[in-house]
């Protein structure tokens, strides 16, 4: 199975074009791009007020008044600084790139420029890492509605961070094979001791979100990590958020993936068979032949 890519890799080549021909002294293109992305984010690429020489980033999430409410912006301003600009209208960070004026550390800037998504959603793990780190409890559980239907939870005892994910399953198949990715979780801790703990529920919210207004339902399941001191201490929680934001996108990648590889098999074992019963079919019996002196016959 392959890790999603946790930056956006259509900004990163777009911007190092942009740099590189900066730095070569070539005359500046006009940019207007849209990219869609992950959870129904839109990054939007365009020159502002029309100037070819600045290129201004944009991003939108519809979930990020929720990330608002945990420091999303005190961090966009932490990574970005000077970079950050007044939001395009329509989204909600922008940063914008002088190309007569470039960065001394551009490749770090790029790769920065391609976790905007990343960054903004790591403002509410860290948060609550915090709070495990102090040994406190979190007051209040982090709601972010990252997608339409679909909610994550976040909430930090002293000794544990809990991250727990709603997800929608469209098709009866897909709850099928989720389960076995989730058992294969569980399986991988045995292994790993130094792993988190992976619950699974289907239907029914987990213990510690009863008597909230978390949805019930044939197709809905709830996914729970138990994150402890060595997966949110400083050294190891870039990792951690890294792989954590895109579990949802990961495990629906790999459920469609699945579905796909089966399909395929089937095909070619449909295809397997037709050969074989068309090299067993019969010759019809009322067969005309010839013999050598070109008379006829027919075989009864």
């Amino acid at each position: 199975m392959i890790l999603l890519e946790i930056n956006n890799r259509i900004i990163e080549d777009s911007l190092t074009l942009k740099f590189n021909n900066a730095a070569a002294g070539n005359k500046p293109e006009a940019i207007d791009v849209t990219i869609a992305d992950f959870d129904g984010v839109l990054y939007h690429l365009s020159n502002p007020g029309g100037d070819k020489t600045k290129v201004q980033v944009s991003i939108s999430l519809k979930f990020y008044k929720d990330l608002q409410e945990h420091g999303a912006d005190q961090l966009i301003k932490r990574e970005y600084g000077s970079f950050l600009t007044t939001p395009e209208s329509g989204y909600n960070v922008s940063i914008a790139f002088d190309l007569d004026h470039l960065p001394a550390n551009r490749d770090e800037v790029i790769k920065k420029a391609g976790l905007l998504k990343r960054n903004c959603f790591a403002s509410v793990f860290e948060k609550y890492f915090e709070f495990q780190q102090r040994e406190e409890n979190s007051q209040k559980r982090a709601v972010i509605h990252y997608r339409e239907d679909e909610t994550m939870y976040v909430e930090a005892k002293k000794d544990r961070v809990t991250v727990i994910f709603s997800t929608v399953f469209k098709d009866d198949d897909d709850i099928v094979i989720g389960k076995v990715f989730m058992q294969e979780f569980k399986e991988g801790r045995r292994q790993f001791q130094q792993a988190p703990q992976v619950l699974f529920s289907h239907k029914e919210p987990p213990m510690e979100l009863q008597n909230t207004n978390a949805k019930v339902g044939d197709n809905i399941g709830y996914i729970t990590f138990v994150l402890f001191p060595r997966h949110t201490s400083p050294a190891a929680r870039d990792n951690t958020i890294n792989l954590i934001h895109t579990l949802r996108d990961y495990l629906h990648y790999h459920i469609k993936c699945s579905k796909a590889y089966i399909h395929s098999r089937m095909r070619a074992k449909t295809s397997d068979f037709l050969k074989v019963l068309n090299r067993a079919r019969p010759e019809p019996k009322n067969v005309e032949k010839k013999t050598f002196s070109g008379k006829t016959f027919k075989m009864n």
